[in-house]
């Protein structure tokens, strides 16, 4: 067994084309059978009981033709199912993978609706910034549709696609394509809905979708993606770049399984990772600036709020120290800088992956 996830690097050809980059392969492996595989988050979105999701044996046809007449053309294997039949009108569970946050990729799954009464459903989620805001692209084997859309603020858009048939009980092939704004769709080789484009999401995770109480599997699921900088890495550059007498700039955010902060963005990048001390951590708790007086700089440390107004990162401000330095003083010479910064902030995403 190759374990429950790989990694290569190199030129990688996908359906669409070849990307130069790397490869993310989840084989959802017989060590995670009868739990939810191993780097993956339980999602919701809209209302009802959470997913059932886990690992399961079941038979797939291989994806290479048989070698022989006689070679099998099925395998036992393990895949991932969603198994909840909880049948909520609006509920969407959601497994979506948390290590990685995803620009420019080409996301590949077979899926295999299986049973459900009021839908049978299976699809993908991806750009994923959290519960209420994502991009959607599934299949429904009882309406016989391949559709497009876009959560915002939790808010459904338009659905975009055809009416095609999707046989349930039959392993079928999604893929999506993203570059820059550019979205693509593609169900068993076919591009059946237009390129599409979109600004709103830039940026984040990928999982797997269904609806109501669909009973759904997934197997060989791969992203081939262009690797991020960490985006806090990029906004310190932006911010040097037009701010050049700035002594230094480090971004914290906390990390996702604890309150510990740490840096995510820094001029010296041997800093990336080091842990945040108390005056960030009583700025993040308490959602205001501080001052810190030093004899060779003037510090400033402030949040950095997302699109709700919550803190979701800190920013230490090293500046110039000028004679008779006041904290309004300094806290007003941090204020273009801090807005720049904040411009650019609306998720945590927008920080850390």
């Amino acid at each position: 067994m190759l374990g429950w996830w790989m990694v290569c690097l190199g030129v990688l050809c996908c359906g669409l084309g070849f990307v130069r980059g790397a490869e993310l392969a989840f084989d959802f492996g017989p060590t995670q059978v009868d739990r939810v595989p191993e780097g993956f988050r339980s999602l919701l979105a809209g209302g009802g009981a959470p997913g059932e999701w886990r690992v399961i044996w079941d038979e797939v046809p291989s994806e290479l033709p048989p070698l022989s007449e006689k070679a099998p053309v099925v395998s036992r294997r393990t895949v991932l199912a969603q198994l909840s039949e909880d049948g909520t009108d609006e509920r969407f569970p959601l497994l979506v993978y948390e290590p990685l946050v995803f620009g420019d990729f080409t996301f590949t799954t077979r899926f295999k609706t299986v049973r459900g009464q009021r839908e049978r459903m299976a699809g993908v989620v991806f750009r994923l910034q959290d519960e209420r805001n994502f991009y959607v692209v599934r299949a429904s084997s009882l309406g016989n549709t391949f559709r497009f859309y876009k959560v915002l603020d939790g808010q459904r858009g338009p659905l975009i696609g055809p009416e095609v048939e999707v046989p349930s009980g039959v392993w079928h092939e999604l893929t999506v394509e993203c570059r820059g704004n550019q979205i693509r769709c593609l169900l068993n080789g076919r591009e059946l809905i237009p390129p599409l484009t979109d600004p709103s999401f830039a940026r984040g995770r990928i999982g797997f979708w269904t609806k109501s109480d669909s009973v759904s599997y997934f197997a060989d699921a791969r992203v081939v993606y262009t690797p991020l900088e960490p985006p806090a890495q990029r906004l310190v550059e932006e911010v040097l770049r037009r701010y050049p007498r700035v002594l230094d700039l480090r971004i914290y955010v906390p990390r996702r399984e604890g309150s510990e902060l740490v840096v995510v963005g820094a001029r010296d990048r041997a800093a990336l990772g080091e842990p945040g001390g108390s005056t960030e951590a009583k700025v993040l708790a308490e959602g205001r600036p501080y001052y810190v007086p030093r004899k060779d700089a003037a510090v400033v440390v402030a949040p950095l709020r997302d699109r709700n107004g919550d803190p979701v990162g800190v920013v230490r401000i090293w500046l110039e120290r000028r004679p008779g330095q006041t904290a309004e003083a300094a806290l007003a010479r941090a204020q273009p800088i801090l807005r720049q910064l904040q411009d650019q902030v609306k998720y945590r995403a927008d920080l850390a992956e």
